[in-house]
């Protein structure tokens, strides 16, 4: 493949940005911001700022959620002969940025991609939180309408992992309220304006800190991040025999001993055997 003068080879140049603080930019990120025939951007405005600390003088193409595919189709066909950084307003691009069509795009176009890593507000809210980092899992912004945003926590609501929201000022008490009546009412911990001069982090369960915010919205880049559920109590015997009685009114003793112990989490052979003493 033909090395271009400027020192990158044509391509993509997945490009992470910072989230707050300009110092967190990569040596190697500004390079490449320095070097490429041209940078897709979010917002001109916002990245313009980043290339002069960057001290890039590159040319910037608009790219978004709203750009048309033949935006996305001219920047396929420049990475033959070109090298293309895409930078989001914030952070990694495509973590809940544009940019994923154009990276599966560009794959399928047989362009050479290349990710260069750094900040990125969910992971770094994570590492904030003080909860589990074991096992985790990425919701980007709870959906507004009431109905589907509690059909999304009722989706993860036994899922044993932190889950990481993004979130609004003005959205966030209503937010927090909706999670403690979907999710439980766990520990959690809302980090705002990372690595900027107001950076905090406040932490305790989710309807305590929506009773915090519920009059003071606050502003900035907001990240939620939630607990995993606690253990469930284990079903007591009376807990059971209520149970499969229940059950047993309206389905056969098999079928009903399959249910109990998918509800329950017990045994569904003693569970059998329990329901037929009870039956009989």
């Amino acid at each position: 493949m033909e090395t271009q003068s400027s020192g990158l080879e044509p391509g993509l140049y997945i490009v992470a940005g910072p989230i707050g603080n300009l110092g967190d930019l990569s040596p190697r990120a500004a390079e490449v911001l320095r070097l490429a025939d041209v940078v897709a951007v979010e917002d001109t405005r916002v990245s313009a700022r980043l290339l002069r600390h960057a001290g890039s003088d590159r040319p910037m193409v608009p790219y978004h959620d709203h750009s048309a595919e033949g935006v996305r189709l001219r920047l396929i066909e420049r990475m033959a002969s070109e090298s293309v950084a895409l930078l989001s307003d914030a952070g990694t691009p495509l973590i809940s940025d544009p940019g994923y069509k154009l990276v599966r795009d560009a794959r399928a176009a047989g362009r050479r991609i290349i990710t260069l890593p750094g900040p990125s507000a969910a992971i770094a809210a994570l590492t904030l939180s003080g909860l589990p980092t074991d096992r985790f899992l990425f919701m980007g912004f709870p959906p507004a309408k009431q109905k589907a945003r509690a059909d999304t926590f009722a989706e993860v609501a036994a899922l044993r992992a932190t889950l990481i929201f993004y979130e609004s000022g003005p959205r966030l008490s209503e937010s927090l309220a909706a999670m403690a009546e979907g999710l439980g009412d766990r520990e959690a911990a809302v980090s705002r304006e990372i690595s900027k001069a107001f950076e905090e982090t406040q932490t305790g369960t989710l309807s305590e800190l929506s009773a915090r915010y519920a009059d003071a919205p606050p502003k900035g880049e907001i990240v939620v991040i939630v607990g995993p559920p606690g253990e469930a109590p284990q079903a007591s015997a009376e807990d059971a025999d209520a149970a499969l009685i229940e059950a047993m009114e309206r389905l056969p003793v098999s079928k009903a001993a399959g249910e109990v112990a998918k509800k329950l989490g017990l045994d569904r052979r003693a569970l059998y055997t329990r329901a037929m003493e009870l039956k009989g």
